[in-house]
């Protein structure tokens, strides 16, 4: 059974039995409930490394 890091708890999920997934930038996110799903389609890049902070000193 393969596995996958949940992004947002970091809990380890199988991809057949997970509570949901998303796509984001090409790759398949496996969330353990549908929370965390909702939590990572809402701001992917706070997930996943990106950096979703926004400068206003232009």
């Amino acid at each position: 059974m393969e596995t996958q890091k949940d992004p947002v708890r970091g809990m380890q999920v199988a991809e057949e039995t997970a509570a949901g997934q998303s796509e984001y930038k090409g790759k398949t996110y496996y969330f353990c409930n549908p929370g965390c799903k909702s939590k990572f389609d809402e701001s992917p890049e706070r997930y996943t490394g990106g950096s979703e902070t926004q400068s206003d000193s232009a």
